[in-house]
């Protein structure tokens, strides 16, 4: 086994550097196997997101006729933590422990909470739809148990993801961070394609039982990944364990970061793209099987395709990055793209199009690649290395909050809409949805012309390359 696993290792390594975004971000210190490998945490990410966001929405909706409002409540709760995803990224920067770790408690803990969500999940799913064999079991049984499961599952993911990507910036010099956080990246969107397909194929034939044997499965292939993924990544430090660093107050180091020039302003625009992108993550799959007549398969491999566009618009924005683009330019054309990919999404209800339908969903995760992959890196920018995990929390903390009330008011738009008398057909509830996402990347546009506004009036418009230049700042 671990021969096999050597092998697979040494091809990505002989295959990557040529085809894989970022992968020369690669050192001595840190090679190219030792990336990846620690990258595994990304992708059993990546499969708790498509299980959660792609196949679990679809299935509750369409096969155990769950309200959309129901679920797309359930699908935001493990938003709920997001806003602490900058506190979880400044607690691991800051944490004392006598082997001198930081980053793998947290990531351990983060990957036990994932287990447990995924555990009772099933259970919990199918007292909630009142299936057949549960009928007996009380309402509140159903509710209280999902929304526990999607919780602990949304605590475990924002833990381990928001701390995972700062270890792999610790493994790194300063001017590869956002490179490094960039491949990460990519590997997330590695692990939703493949985890999509993989779904995809194993509920071809949808059962309930199928749907406890998967969701349990995929408990199991976290623990998995995620051990492998840290195995002797964080080295101990002894020094640091005998003189830890003064504690500071988080406080303190969020008054620091956000009186950086324009970086609330920055904040705004990704909560405004982040929104624009999410609202329709909860309906994409059931627009498709309800307003399409696409099947389960069909519609769990949809997944894949978005999340195939998100590697793209990665691999895309890296290339111009690294040549010099500026991060926000990227962002503006993550957010152009983004407005007719859900216009052709909206048209393929009265054009009866599954192949215009997907064609707006492989753009529209093109545009979020390059949105992301834009603010991500200018994010970046704005901090030193001492706060690199409070700057990758705020960003995560701000486009998971953004996310998870894009997510609950598409769903409850949705329900609200189809329960009016006036609406006759199907699509008539999720049309709106997708012309309100496009007007809030309209709305993310202009925010970013206010943005660049304002710093063109800067005298240091890229704080994080001078505090490469003065490393004390």
């Amino acid at each position: 086994m671990g021969q096999f696993r050597t092998n697979i290792l040494h091809r990505l390594t002989r295959v990557a550097p040529r085809y894989l975004p970022f992968a020369d971000v690669a050192s001595e210190t840190a090679p190219l196997s030792r990336l990846l490998r620690l990258s595994l945490f990304q992708v059993s990410v990546g499969m708790a997101l498509v299980l959660l966001v792609g196949t679990l929405n679809r299935v509750m909706i369409v096969e155990l006729d769950v309200p959309a409002s129901l679920v797309a409540v359930m699908l935001a709760l493990p938003l709920v933590f997001a806003p602490f995803r900058a506190l979880i990224g400044f607690k691991s920067d800051q944490h004392r422990s006598a082997l001198g770790w930081r980053r793998v408690p947290y990531i351990w803990k983060g990957t036990m909470l994932q287990f447990g969500g995924f555990a009772i999940m099933p259970f919990a799913l199918l007292v909630l739809s009142g299936y057949a064999e549960s009928a007996d079991a009380p309402l509140w049984i159903g509710h209280s148990s999902a929304a526990l499961a999607f919780l602990l599952v949304g605590a475990g993911v924002h833990t381990v993801q928001t701390v995972g990507l700062a270890l792999a910036t610790d493994l790194v010099d300063v001017e590869d961070q956002p490179k490094v956080v960039g491949l990460m990246y990519v590997m997330l969107l590695v692990g939703m394609i493949v985890s999509a397909l993989v779904f995809g194929w194993l509920l071809s034939d949808y059962t309930p039982g199928r749907l406890v044997q998967v969701v349990q499965g995929a408990a199991v292939v976290t623990i998995v990944l995620n051990l492998i993924a840290l195995w002797k990544q964080e080295p101990r430090d002894r020094a640091r364990a005998a003189n830890p660093p003064p504690v500071e107050a988080f406080s303190q180091a969020w008054s620091v970061f956000s009186a950086r020039a324009g970086t609330m302003r920055l904040l705004i625009v990704i909560a405004l793209g982040t929104m624009a992108y999410g609202m329709a993550e909860v309906l994409l799959e059931p627009y498709g099987g309800q307003v399409l007549q696409m099947s389960v398969a069909m519609t769990t491999r949809l997944t894949a395709v978005l999340a195939a566009g998100g590697l793209i618009g990665f691999a895309i924005a890296s290339r111009v990055l690294l040549r010099g683009a500026e991060p926000l330019r990227v962002a503006t054309a993550g957010a152009a793209i983004g407005v007719p990919a859900f216009l052709a999404i909206a048209a393929a209800a009265q054009l009866g199009g599954i192949a215009l339908f997907t064609l707006g969903t492989f753009v529209s995760g093109i545009g979020a690649g390059l949105f992301g992959h834009g603010t991500l890196t200018a994010t970046m920018r704005r901090a030193p290395r001492a706060q690199i995990g409070l700057a990758l929390g705020a960003w995560g903390a701000v486009q998971a909050t953004a996310a998870g009330i894009a997510i609950a008011a598409g769903g409850i738009v949705r329900d609200v809409l189809l329960a009016l008398p006036q609406t006759t057909e199907p699509a008539a509830a999720y049309v709106p949805v997708f012309l309100a996402e496009a007007l809030l990347l309209v709305a993310a546009l202009w925010a970013i012309w206010r943005l660049n506004g304002r710093s063109s009036r800067k005298s240091d418009p890229q704080p994080y390359r001078h505090s490469l230049e003065t490393p004390d700042v």
